[in-house]
């Protein structure tokens, strides 16, 4: 049976490069490929030219394509950085970080992956800066929310106690300079701004006073709380108590009318801190803790992953901020990393964590 050798090939790997090449080889070329030529030269021959100009095509092809962009955790090391917030205004991502404790740094990066500081946002003179968290109020005033968490004044070291407070400073551009304006809750650290749909503002936050316990609390605008705080996640189940009993970081994702309350659990200086949720078809709760948590946790490379963000790609694609440990060992060492977050079909959330590997870029 006689086969057109360009038409075995098309749809194949080597027909789209044909198609793409600089140098493509002809159709001609192609044909003598299992049959003399009329020029007489055997097939041998033929098949030799059909190599060659095969290769030619393909080398070209080769060079003109660019390597799929990839990323390797970790992506920020400087400063020993944890606790990560990031939010994106137009084509640029903004991140907040806890680093050396005198306020926060904001970083700036087109695609994630590569960082550059820009210096500080936010100078706190009380020291001990942890976890910040920023909200854009494009629906409101436009102006740019630093939720903080630093050192109460009122409290010192040799008194003992919980030391810490949140409160929240103000900026008209996401590069600061951030103001302070408030205190919005002493005794208390990790403070996260939720806007639902309708433009109504929920702070969740934990309380330290008598264990890490996870609060919610209605706004009625940035700066102001309204009503009753509300209990929602406090530490029951194994993960969140193999070194110390803490539930910690909130972050609150909306999908398909249910609200999606994600939080660390166990010690942050310990390998076994862990990411897992809890859902409610409302953003006080009550919360259910999905029964298969931590959805991500230490592997034998991996330590420690925890207190994240989410933010997603101007293609939708949700995208997890978080830190990790260097190691395995009871300590503060930790750096930054970046790793994919999706819901299935079935509405649970899945993440995953990497390191020392190379990932498809977002």
């Amino acid at each position: 049976m006689k086969t057109d050798a360009y038409s075995a090939l098309r749809g194949s790997k080597n027909a789209r490069l044909w198609e793409a090449s600089p140098t493509p080889i002809s159709r001609c070329q192609l044909s003598c490929f299992g049959k003399r030529s009329v020029l007489g030269v055997g097939d041998a021959s033929h098949k030799i030219l059909l190599a060659a100009s095969l290769a030619v095509g393909l080398l070209a092809s080769a060079s003109a394509v660019e390597p799929p962009a990839t990323y390797k955790n970790p992506i920020i090391t400087a400063g020993n950085p944890a606790d990560p917030h990031v939010i994106r205004v137009g084509d640029t991502y903004y991140l907040y970080a806890t680093t050396h404790g005198r306020g926060y740094d904001v970083l700036t990066s087109k695609d994630l992956v590569h960082w550059k500081n820009e210096g500080s946002a936010f100078d706190d003179p009380r020291g001990g800066a942890w976890a910040p968290d920023v909200f854009h109020n494009v629906r409101g005033d436009g102006k740019f929310y630093l939720y903080y968490t630093d050192n109460d004044p009122a409290h010192t070291r040799d008194e003992g106690g919980a030391r810490k407070q949140i409160g929240v400073a103000v900026a008209d551009s996401p590069r600061g300079p951030f103001v302070d304006t408030a205190v919005l809750a002493p005794g208390s650290i990790d403070a996260h701004l939720f806007q639902d749909d309708d433009g109504q503002l929920y702070l969740y936050y934990v309380e330290i006073l008598d264990g890490f316990k996870i609060y919610g609390q209605r706004m009625s605008d940035p700066v102001t709380p309204e009503g009753e705080r509300v209990l929602l996640i406090q530490p029951t189940e194994p993960w969140e108590m193999a070194s110390g009993h803490v539930t910690e970081g909130p972050f609150v994702l909306k999908h398909d009318g249910q609200y999606y309350l994600m939080f660390s659990g166990s010690g942050a200086d310990s390998r076994h801190y862990a990411i897992g949720y809890a859902t409610s078809k409302s953003p006080l709760g009550p919360f259910e803790k999905y029964a298969k948590n931590p959805i991500v946790s230490q592997s034998e490379t991996l330590f420690g992953p925890g207190h994240h963000c989410v933010v997603a790609t101007p293609e939708g694609k949700l995208w997890m901020v978080y830190h990790q440990k260097h190691d395995g060992e009871i300590n503060w060492r930790r750096f930054l990393a970046i790793d994919p977050l999706w819901f299935d079909d079935a509405g649970v959330l899945h993440g995953k964590v990497t390191r020392g590997t190379d990932e498809p870029a977002p």
